[in-house]
């Protein structure tokens, strides 16, 4: 899943109106912001294999770190409490802990059972395989994408064009990659993909800019 995981950081805004939306898209993307640097390191694998599902032809073999569901509750603890530090709210650190943690439940909807429970070689896997209902995949993501942008949209207001207008090419953006992910040809290697994925740090610049050209509704 992609542009699923921004729909929730879009939507989360509603519950947390003191946290920018830049943010609220780091803990909703964590893992796959840290995933990438991880593959570069070579402490996460995958592995290209066309057809290994219909949507996508990633083979994720080893990734415990980045989204194994234990590991993932601690991620999510670890930025819940630093934002606690920070706002000194609980109700917002719960925003960023959930946020955190529906990245792996969204994956769990789409991913084939390729997703750990435990860090650990011989955990058991899971996933529900929606890649192989490419419609159906594509539907559901693309429903919390836009339900996410509807709420972000009526929970704030822009008070220049650049709140206006780079909203818009921000969600723009987003879909095109989506598209691109769905009907490119398979990434040319995995070193590809790690640098890609660094990119996605561009998303997070850009809605720290559109938050902040962005008032509370």
């Amino acid at each position: 899943m992609f542009i699923g995981h921004f729909g929730v950081g879009f939507g989360a805004k509603k519950y947390a109106p003191v946290i920018s939306l830049g943010y609220l898209f780091i803990a909703a993307q964590f893992l796959d912001l840290i995933w990438p640097t991880l593959l570069l390191l070579n402490i996460e694998h995958v592995v290209i294999s066309p057809g290994i599902t219909k949507l996508t032809p990633l083979d994720f073999t080893d990734y415990p770190l980045s989204h194994s569901l234990l590991m993932v509750t601690v991620w999510g603890l670890i930025l819940g409490i630093v934002s606690f530090l920070f706002l000194k709210k609980f109700r917002y650190s719960l925003v960023i802990f959930v946020c955190v943690i529906s990245h792996w439940f969204l994956d769990l909807i789409v991913h084939r059972p390729d997703l750990p429970l435990l860090p650990a070689e011989d955990s058991m896997k899971t996933g529900f395989g929606l890649w192989n209902y490419p419609y159906l995949s594509v539907i559901i993501e693309g429903l919390i994408f836009f339900t996410g942008v509807f709420i972000y949209y009526k929970a704030t207001k822009p008070v220049n064009r650049t709140g206006k207008y780079l909203l818009v090419f921000l969600i723009s953006f987003l879909v095109l990659i989506q598209i691109a992910n769905i009907f490119g040809p398979p990434p040319p290697s995995v070193n590809a993909i790690a640098w890609a994925g660094q990119l996605q740090w561009l998303f997070v610049i850009i809605a720290f800019i559109v938050d902040r050209n962005r008032i509370s509704a």
